[in-house]
């Protein structure tokens, strides 16, 4: 596929800021649905500023970190375990943005800050892989000033379920997707340590539709369309599935 195609398919006006970027960029260093458009979507019901210092989690290949730098002025620290800092330091690097983004190597519980350090923490389509723990928000949120904001967005469900996968989804369900919640199940899960006031926990608006879209785009440019993730979101239609916000803030 040439390089105007990924921009023809990822034509989308629900994300004007993110429309400032390269398709091509977003699809080579994509994982899981574009995170992008997902840094976006959490940004608008998140306070951020110039000067700010952000833990973007399970960052990936940085490209939710680079955004949110670019965009907002923000100082961010782009953690991951599976993409090594080097890789990510080139994007940075490519992107004109090394002032402002710092790649860390590092698993989700020994994560190498003080304590209070970060005015905000991020996490684009990568806390359900850590976070379901009851016990993790308290060490997580240790992070961030008393008083700031933590937030998520990923993929996630309508409603909980007593099983799963539901009927129509058991051809394309994968074991791991048993850590994808609802809006309604993160708010109590956070709620419940006392440890934070949840301010936002919702569905994004068409987010299946913007998942979907961006995968039909990443399946037509590696030569495979119609591949399973993009059948299952098809076949839903938004009954079951869709991508999650939640927006907290620690508490004094």
């Amino acid at each position: 596929m040439d390089d105007a195609a990924p921009a023809r398919l990822l034509r989308n006006g629900r994300y004007p800021r993110a429309a400032g970027y390269s398709g091509r960029w977003m699809v080579d260093g994509g994982m899981g649905p574009n995170p992008v458009w997902q840094a976006e979507a959490l940004s608008e019901v998140m306070s951020l500023g110039a000067g700010m210092r952000v833990l973007d989690m399970g960052c990936g290949t940085a490209l939710s970190s680079i955004f949110l730098a670019r965009e907002f002025g923000v100082e961010v620290w782009a953690t991951d375990l599976w993409v090594k800092p080097d890789e990510n330091l080139r994007r940075v690097r490519e992107a004109g943005v090394e002032q402002l983004v710092h790649p860390v190597y590092a698993e989700a519980h020994a994560l190498p800050f003080a304590e209070g350090f970060f005015d905000a923490l991020v996490s684009i389509g990568a806390y359900h892989y850590f976070g379901t723990d009851d016990l993790y928000l308290g060490y997580y949120s240790r992070f961030v000033k008393p008083g700031g904001q933590i937030g998520i967005v990923q993929p996630g469900l309508v409603e909980e379920y007593e099983a799963l996968p539901p009927p129509h989804l058991a051809p394309y369900w994968k074991w791991d997707f048993c850590a994808w919640h609802s809006a309604g199940w993160w708010r109590r899960h956070w709620e419940k340590t006392g440890l934070v006031t949840v301010e936002v926990a919702d569905r994004l608006p068409e987010g299946w539709r913007d998942w979907l879209q961006w995968n039909e785009a990443c399946d037509q440019d590696g030569g495979l369309p119609a591949q399973e993730e993009a059948q299952m979101l098809r076949v839903d239609g938004g009954q079951t599935l869709g991508l999650t916000r939640v927006v907290a803030r620690r508490k004094d």
